[in-house]
């Protein structure tokens, strides 16, 4: 399915983001945009054997949000999360079909939405404390049960959970391969949970 609406053209949004890099350097810790390469490897993730909503969680300039409607997530299920206003205006012109939350990732809970199938997150979860990463966890397999999937991407060689966070929930992952056409190189993991 091809997703047909405004996409921002690549010099805009770059230009954005590069904006709000300067205004807000404590709210865009990336140095970069996510590049499609890297949104289509995050889209790729998805379980295809499930339907229901999607949830996306610091969806910036839409890079992702794009690649996962491309990949055939309907719009009106699509939850985009933003906590930048800058953002979340040209995610609503770019994406007007796709519900767009001016809300923090711990706030998914008060979606009344049927069981979520996947929660993919571009948010800097390393550069957060644990207790936020935990809760962003514990908030996201309660929207989605015991057979979702929480997508994330790292610059590093590390998962991008914390072990403590990853042993209280049950988590394990699997990792893509390096996508180089990032900018640094990342990795995607899907992380689960153990089901006894």
């Amino acid at each position: 399915m091809h997703f047909q609406g405004f996409v921002m053209s690549h010099s805009a949004g770059l230009s954005l983001f590069l904006g709000q890099l300067v205004r807000r350097p404590h709210r865009v810790v990336a140095l970069a945009p996510s590049s499609q390469a890297l949104a289509c490897r995050m889209a790729a993730e998805l379980p295809d054997d499930r339907t229901g909503p999607v949830i996306e969680l610091g969806a910036g300039t839409g890079k992702i949000t794009q690649a996962l409607l491309e990949a055939g997530v309907a719009p009106e299920d699509l939850h985009a999360f933003e906590l930048n206003p800058e953002f979340v205006d040209c995610l609503q012109t770019q994406f007007p079909q796709v519900h767009i939350h001016h809300a923090m990732a711990q706030d998914m809970g008060q979606l009344p939405l049927p069981q979520v199938r996947a929660v993919v997150s571009g948010l800097p979860l390393l550069s957060f404390p644990k207790s936020a990463q935990m809760a962003i966890l514990r908030a996201s397999f309660r929207a989605m049960g015991p057979m979702g999937v929480f997508i994330q991407f790292t610059y590093g060689p590390n998962p991008p959970v914390a072990e403590r966070v990853r042993n209280a929930l049950g988590l394990r992952w699997s990792k893509s391969e390096k996508i180089w056409g990032n900018l640094p190189p990342a990795r995607v993991y899907a992380f689960r949970r153990n089901l006894l």
